[in-house]
């Protein structure tokens, strides 16, 4: 079936990467054989999740785990875990938190937007996020100067490019200062799947990703940590994480995605990213003003990507109108534009076949040597 003629789509040549805006990943077909199957059968949903608990351990290292719908629910579900702990009563208090400690600290160059306010899904829970510090710069002082305040239910730390790179506090000094006060650490790292087991291991109390990033599954949020505050987790789904939960697909496909990864050859997955990156960079010389280079991924993570520099005074366009033209037509090339008001654009080839690629670097091509010069 030819979904994108039957409801009028455009194809998509994704060089942006695992977006939610692009509908994340491709799907695995070992992956998407597990979650059809699930969908062809009744489970128990706590043995369901009892299961993924299993899985996830053995995965990452963490005690206990769970899966939920996203990991922007597992933002707010961990904080709401912090806030109530094993008690159902106050479950079902939530969104309302008198009584409880609600106050939740996060580093203000980590309050970023990931499509909505990391803020946001704090508040979601009904705790009152407290910005430390300044945009790029957050003292252990400061921190543990609110630490200090008392009523503080949670710490969040966001694993991710988009946070402020420098003047903050890593979680190697982050986790041991916020257990000094018996207060968790929840870190949100949706794109950090590669990382869980690094992450784990600092001592972080949740750590939370997304199924349908790196790992290639349905639509899902992986919760990896303490078993006491996963099982709080889950608690929630008897309150405000109703609306949050995972079905069967979701948990089914995360499993099969996570087993997949341990079998996985990491090495030689990185060899091929290289190779297409290669590539890219191939396809692309000898483009007057542009410049080609290679980011390796911001958060360590064991793959790298094309950087295109665009010099408008040469090529007629910038990176901003490049990203545009990009988008036009059917199919539609979107690239990595974060960096674009900057002056570059990243081609990210993990989404692509090599035929993708080849499309995306002639229209890069065709639309930087076509522009008319003065």
């Amino acid at each position: 079936m030819d979904l994108h003629q039957k409801f009028g789509l455009r194809r998509v040549i994704n060089a942006c990467g695992k977006m939610t805006h692009l509908s994340s990943a491709i799907v695995l077909p070992e992956i998407v054989e597990a979650a059809a199957e699930s969908m062809r059968h009744f489970f128990l949903a706590d043995e369901l999740q009892a299961a993924a608990a299993r899985v996830i351990g053995e995965a990452t290292g963490a005690e206990s785990g769970c899966i939920t719908a996203c990991t922007s629910a597992g933002i707010t579900l961990g904080v709401a875990a912090a806030m109530t702990g094993s008690s159902l009563a106050r479950v079902l208090q939530l969104p309302d938190s008198t009584g409880m400690k609600s106050r939740v600290l996060i580093q203000k160059g980590h309050c970023v937007n990931y499509g909505a306010p990391v803020t946001q899904a704090i508040r979601l829970a009904g705790a009152q996020p407290v910005e430390v510090g300044a945009v790029n710069r957050c003292r252990r002082e400061e921190l543990e100067y609110e630490l200090q305040q008392g009523g503080v239910a949670a710490v969040v730390a966001v694993e991710s490019h988009h946070t402020v790179r420098y003047g903050w506090l890593p979680l190697t000094e982050l986790v041991p200062l916020a257990h000094q006060y018996e207060v968790p650490v929840i870190v949100d790292g949706a794109a950090q799947d590669q990382r869980l087991r690094e992450l784990i291991d600092l001592g972080c109390d949740l750590v939370l990703t997304s199924a349908h990033k790196y790992l290639c599954s349905t639509t899902g949020g992986i919760v990896a940590g303490r078993r006491e505050l996963v099982e709080a987790v889950l608690l929630q789904n008897r309150g405000i994480g109703r609306g949050m939960k995972a079905g069967k697909e979701a948990i089914v496909g995360a499993m099969a995605a996570l087993e997949y990864r341990m079998q996985q050859d990491v090495p030689a997955w990185t060899a091929e990213q290289d190779r297409r990156v290669q590539l890219v960079l191939s396809l692309l010389e000898g483009i007057p003003g542009l410049t080609l280079s290679i980011d390796p991924d911001p958060n360590g993570c064991p793959f790298s990507r094309a950087r295109l520099t665009v010099d408008p005074a040469v090529t007629g366009l910038s990176a901003v109108e490049l990203d545009q033209r990009l988008q036009e037509g059917d199919p539609v090339v979107v690239p990595r534009a974060h960096h674009a008001e900057e002056g570059w654009l990243n081609l990210d080839a993990i989404e692509l076949t090599d035929s993708e690629i080849h499309t995306a670097c002639e229209r890069v091509r065709r639309i930087l040597t076509e522009v008319p010069r003065s």
